[in-house]
């Protein structure tokens, strides 16, 4: 986004200053680079945070100040409410990852113990603020991708709070965090900006290009190689091994009523529940928790999921796919069954003996999940 926007941009910005999770070696020497942490910020996660806060706060009335946000920036740019410290902050985004939250829970608590999400940035900026959004959150509410640091923020103290009691209840979370929650929800510091803010009255958002855009892309690479291609609107969401279920039954019907060769897209973003102590992802369990189901429809038949940023969870896997021989083949290996799996959250396990994880390496982009299956004549 930062490399297009400097190449298209007829008039160079004065400071520029660039969040990520990996490196700069493609951008212009004069870019303020920082690579920050993801999905846990990290000490550059608010390394970064301070610096963007200091060009807002910088800019003058006629300056505009442009932000180029993308999924994943809750974690790159973060810092924690004074008070708060970053170990509070991990632990709190951690407890929810693993619980299940999905990015609009999760990202209500984040922004309640935010110095700059939840529409912070922009109401420090004096200046107009324009927020260009690539988005990777399901239904591209702008105030959910990447927090929101410069868009009002319909949220309250009271439905941070819910998420936590949700989620494990408070005593989960660290007891500063609540407090902090709890402090806010009886009037002792202000609630985050909304819409109607004065602050916010210079800001303005777009987005400029979300799931849509990645299954428009698969569906044409799909014409090409010969496919009858049917698209799923409905967004793929809620708990993984859940949603795959789910997923399958559609596809099962598909199958019944379209020509093949037939490809079957979707895309979204589901959560997973981490009880167990494996590795994995919510693509990888996805894929998982399909095996059965994909073996059940016959032979040529392969399903995959895939996250568009090329990260699934803490792995170096994008995804993984099953097929109608994965059960067999899992079986000839003497591994456990998926189900084993899938209870340890530990689908990288499963993949990795079979060779069947999907590794593109990070993409540089996030528009959430893709999936995929094809089925052959």
């Amino acid at each position: 986004m930062l490399g297009a926007f400097l190449a298209a941009s007829g008039i160079p910005p004065r400071r520029v200053i660039g969040v990520g999770p990996g490196h700069s070696a493609a951008l212009p020497g004069h870019v303020d680079w920082h690579q920050a942490g993801h999905p846990i910020p990290t000490e550059a996660s608010m390394v970064a945070a301070r610096r963007a806060l200091e060009l807002a706060s910088a800019a003058g009335e006629q300056d505009l100040l442009v932000l180029l946000l993308s999924g994943g920036a809750s974690s790159l740019m973060a810092l924690p409410a004074d008070p708060l410290s970053l170990d509070v902050k991990q632990k709190t985004v951690r407890t929810l990852l693993e619980g299940g939250a999905d990015i609009h829970e999760l990202n209500t608590v984040r922004k309640h113990i935010s110095a700059i999400k939840g529409g912070r940035l922009a109401a420090a900026c004096p200046g107009s603020v324009l927020t260009l959004a690539v988005s990777d959150v399901v239904g591209d509410d702008v105030s959910v991708i990447g927090s929101g640091p410069a868009v009002g923020d319909p949220s309250t103290w009271a439905m941070a709070l819910d998420v936590l009691d949700r989620f494990g209840g408070r005593s989960a979370y660290p007891p500063e965090a609540v407090t902090w929650l709890q402090q806010g929800l009886a009037g002792e510091f202000p609630d985050t900006p909304t819409s109607d803010d004065a602050r916010l009255s210079r800001a303005a958002a777009r987005v400029i290009g979300g799931r849509g855009v990645a299954l428009d892309a698969a569906r044409r690479a799909a014409v090409s190689l010969g496919y009858h291609v049917l698209v799923l609107e409905q967004p793929v969401v809620g708990e993984a091994r859940v949603a795959a279920a789910a997923h399958a039954a559609r596809v099962a019907r598909a199958i019944r009523s379209s020509p093949c060769p037939l490809c079957v897209l979707s895309a979204g973003e589901t959560t997973v529940h981490v009880t167990g102590r494996g590795k994995g992802g919510r693509n990888q369990e996805f894929a998982l928790a399909m095996a059965g189901e994909i073996a059940a429809l016959g032979a040529h038949v392969v399903a995959a999921s895939v996250g568009t940023d090329g990260i699934d969870g803490p792995t170096d896997a994008s995804g993984a796919f099953v097929d109608s021989t994965t059960i067999a083949r899992a079986n000839a290996a003497g591994l456990h069954a998926p189900r084993v799996y899938l209870e340890d959250n530990n689908a990288y396990a499963f993949f990795e003996a079979l060779n069947d994880l999907i590794k593109t390496a990070p993409t540089s982009t996030n528009v959430g999940d893709l999936q995929a299956v094809l089925i052959g004549k």
